[in-house]
């Protein structure tokens, strides 16, 4: 209204007849039938945001439990490396022993104190020498 004046619209009605079949071609187009589908997208579009947070993070993990285990200093790393500590144990092990048969061997030896079996071995080895009850055995040279 304005100024006190009262407007009423009249329309042709082949205007009118215009407007109906517009409306009615429209109603494909209607709020309610389009607002379904935009929920169900929106539904869509969320749940596979979420799916794909999971398998980013899915995959994230496995990246990082692959290299924590098969890594330069993952879990196989570790194990080698305590396969190599038990083999240098049993090998120092060998060599503590053999070291100590020849101190032992070396402290007979010595001048104070001289063993007879050894020093009679030592100079039967240098000399060549044999006793009579010795037997000895020739073996041919192939």
């Amino acid at each position: 209204m304005r100024c006190g004046i009262r407007i009423i619209p009249t329309f042709d009605p082949k205007v009118l007849a215009t407007i109906r079949n517009w409306i009615v071609v429209s109603e494909a187009l209607t709020r309610a039938r389009h607002a379904r589908s935009m929920v169900i997208r929106t539904r869509i579009r969320s749940a596979l945001g979420a799916l794909g947070l999971y398998v980013g993070a899915a995959l994230l993990i496995a990246y990082f439990w692959a290299h924590a285990h098969s890594g330069e200093h993952g879990l196989e790393a570790k194990l080698d490396l305590v396969q190599q500590e038990a083999d240098l144990i049993h090998d120092l092990a060998v060599v503590k022993a053999e070291r100590e048969a020849w101190e032992h061997r070396v402290a007979l030896l010595r001048p104070n104190a001289v063993d007879p079996d050894l020093l009679e071995e030592r100079a039967r080895a240098q000399l060549q020498y044999t006793h009579p009850r010795d037997l000895t055995l020739t073996l041919k040279r192939r």
